[in-house]
């Protein structure tokens, strides 16, 4: 049919949980693996959603997508992770249309973190859009939001406060550490397992507090922890080890990416004093750890309520932030407007060359200029006023005819 459109902006939705209502315990249990991600986007027809990306990240688990309904999206979720549909039915969030546009802005810009200004998140979300676009899971929709998010999270970066200073998850982390032990932390034998993201900036933090030969390095792939010990300075230890390594230290911090725990009470010892600091989700240290009177065990939900002047400064940042949201917001707008309108543009350009063919022949004279015309003055209408593309398509020929007979 003429005009008619795959989809609209009522059809882009956000499903998801996140730190705000939902502790890391549950969080965990949609937390989403690059296998379960892939196997998410290769459903995702059968499920009726046309375009989508997933972002799983320790404070959240969101779907972005393009679907007639929010219930396929939640189905989509639910089928591929180990948690519960009606649990998730009753803690998620469903945002539709422009209250999904503004989250997805919202998120990229920081200010949806756990931590205000938290800009890791960007990294995140182009890893989660780059590998749905691989999968041909990206499309014109999805990708111009997330390119112009990108815009606006640069732009807020550059023209504000937002997310100046140093204050992130690793950052917190260090801060708990220094905040509970009792010693130098210069003295402190510091164990780090795992070499991602999360783990890499940690480690990066911690060099400046700790002495580097206090610090070991581990992770499953051994390699990528010795490139990284390399850089920093620090000591690398065998992921089979682990048991010896944990013994010796004083402050053990797990970043990893395991689907259950890889550290509990078997680790320990009676009488043990020391700090385990759980950056994954889904949760990599057993609770069981807390068994032992001594052991102080802290996971990235803990690690958000540290507070200083440094989040003091940019909640004042905040309004600013939002103000270049509303900018980007409305750039996205007018594109998805024109977009729309493209079919009925074409139509109404291919039934103008027609007649201009056709009166051209009488008049003994090709008249372009007046076929452009008409086609800039519909174009600026269609911007301004919300009115069925059929009566534009009507309009624009009636002037055009007008002005031909005239």
């Amino acid at each position: 049919m003429l005009l008619e459109e795959k989809y609209n902006l009522a059809d882009f939705w956000v499903i998801g949980i996140n730190y705000r209502k939902t502790d890391a315990v549950l969080r965990g249990r949609y937390a989403i693996s690059q296998e379960q991600y892939e196997h998410i986007l290769n459903a995702a027809p059968t499920y009726g959603v046309k375009e989508l990306f997933v972002l799983s990240t320790c404070n959240r688990t969101e779907i972005y997508g393009i679907a007639r309904h929010a219930v396929h999206l939640e189905q989509l979720i639910c089928d591929f992770t180990e948690g519960d549909k009606t649990a998730f039915q009753q803690q998620c969030y469903r945002k539709q249309g422009h209250d999904a546009l503004t989250h997805i802005f919202h998120v990229a810009a920081g200010l949806d973190s756990q931590i205000l200004g938290d800009y890791e998140i960007v990294g995140q979300m182009k890893q989660a859009v780059n590998f749905a676009k691989s999968k041909d899971r990206l499309g014109a929709f999805l990708e111009r939001l997330f390119h112009t998010t990108l815009q606006s999270s640069r732009a807020i970066r550059s023209e504000t406060d937002l997310s100046s200073g140093t204050v992130s998850v690793a950052f917190a982390a260090v801060q708990f550490i220094k905040n509970t032990y009792k010693h130098d932390l210069a003295d402190t034998k510091i164990l780090i397992i795992g070499s991602g993201k999360i783990g890499q900036n940690t480690c990066k933090n911690l060099v400046t507090h700790a002495r580097r030969e206090h610090i070991t390095l581990m992770n499953r792939t051994e390699e990528k922890a010795r490139m990284l010990a390399e850089i920093l300075q620090c000591n690398t230890a065998a992921f089979d080890d682990m048991d010896a390594e944990i013994q010796r230290a004083d402050v053990v911090i797990v970043a990893t990416n395991a689907p259950q725990p890889i550290v509990d009470k078997t680790h320990l010892r009676a009488g043990d004093r020391k700090i385990l600091i759980d950056l994954s989700i889904p949760n990599n240290v057993h609770p069981n750890v807390q068994e032992y009177h001594d052991i102080v065990l802290a996971n990235v939900d803990d690690l958000s309520k540290i507070n200083d002047e440094t989040l003091r400064m940019r909640l004042a940042e905040v309004p600013k932030a939002q103000a270049l949201i509303n900018l980007y917001i409305h750039e996205f707008a007018e594109w998805y407007l024109m977009r729309q309108n493209v079919p009925v543009i074409k139509a109404v350009k291919e039934k103008l060359i027609e007649l201009n063919s056709l009166l051209s022949e009488v008049r003994k004279c090709d008249d372009h200029t007046a076929v452009q015309r008409t086609l800039n003055t519909m174009a600026v209408k269609m911007r301004r006023e919300d009115r069925k593309p059929g009566c534009n398509y009507i309009e624009a020929l009636n002037g055009y005819l007008s002005e031909a007979i005239n």
